[in-house]
């Protein structure tokens, strides 16, 4: 990656989707210093649309008009779909049919590179006192977990069957700081996850590539050496919020299952297990 970045990559065609939510509001304003002209897509536009940005309104599961908007795209960060865990038929018509229609789309347009944001939940049931690498057998802790998994699967086929350049981004939580002893261990900064989506659009050795998306966390519970091998310099320091975070843990109430495993309230619910028959 070079400091240039903004004249270098003027002429390609850039689409981010998911551009209304939570991540695209706060990582948009970053990216445009990169790539001014960014085509956003979502199903609703966003609120503060900037002078050079393009929006295309879409429905992830309609292929026509995901179609229209990848049709000339050079790349695509794909941040749409269902954001949290939901019924089935949600999960499953946002999060895998939107993902498959997303990715079969690109294909067909000649997209170059997709970084797909998948999600720290697709490997939610290893407990917090097991640090795990990205090579690690998934171990989903909820359907949206489940979901984030195929898109993992989905990007490696395609990445190996039609040579898309595939970055998939398991992300902790994204925000200002970390604001609870979970969220210590899981924050990433808006800073530090452009910083990885830069990286997906330009680092020349990606071909297929799993990073967590996590700032430099003492706390982290994930071995994200290859991201640093790609070049990842993280900014954000959890501990730096060591002491607000634990201020706020003590007013929450304790959960037996989700304080035990990394995909906390999303392993909790729903759960009829014994806490000591699963999890490796």
């Amino acid at each position: 990656m070079t400091n240039d970045a903004t004249r270098s990559d003027q002429s390609r065609r850039i689409v981010l989707t998911g551009a209304a939510g939570g991540v695209g509001t706060m990582t948009r304003p970053l990216l445009e210093a990169f790539y001014p002209g960014l085509v956003l897509s979502d199903r609703v536009a966003p609120k503060d649309l900037r002078p050079g940005e393009t929006f295309v309104k879409a429905d992830l599961t309609k292929p026509d008009e995901i179609a229209a908007v990848v049709r000339g795209a050079h790349d695509v960060i794909h941040l749409g779909g269902h954001s949290v865990e939901g019924s089935w038929d949600q999960i499953l018509n946002a999060n895998i049919v939107g993902c498959y229609n997303l990715f079969e789309e690109a294909r067909k347009a000649g997209v170059k590179r997709i970084v797909f944001a998948s999600s720290n939940h697709a490997v939610g049931f290893y407990p917090r006192k097991r640090k795990i690498g990205t090579d690690v057998t998934v171990r989903p802790d909820s359907r949206y977990g489940v979901s984030k998994a195929f898109g993992e699967a989905l990007g490696a086929l395609y990445a190996d069957k039609h040579g898309i350049a595939v970055t998939c981004l398991r992300i902790g939580n994204v925000g200002p700081k970390p604001i609870d002893l979970r969220r210590l261990s899981i924050w990433i900064s808006p800073d530090d996850l452009v910083q990885l989506f830069r990286i997906g659009l330009e680092h020349p050795e990606v071909h297929f590539d799993i990073l967590y998306g996590a700032s430099d966390n003492a706390a982290s519970w994930w071995d994200n050496s290859r991201a640093w091998q790609l070049g990842y310099r993280p900014t954000g320091r959890g501990e730096d919020y060591r002491a607000e975070a634990e201020a706020e843990q003590v007013k929450l109430a304790p959960d037996p299952v989700g304080d035990v495993f990394q995909g906390g309230a999303f392993a909790s619910a729903e759960f009829t297990n014994d806490v000591e028959r699963c999890g490796p």
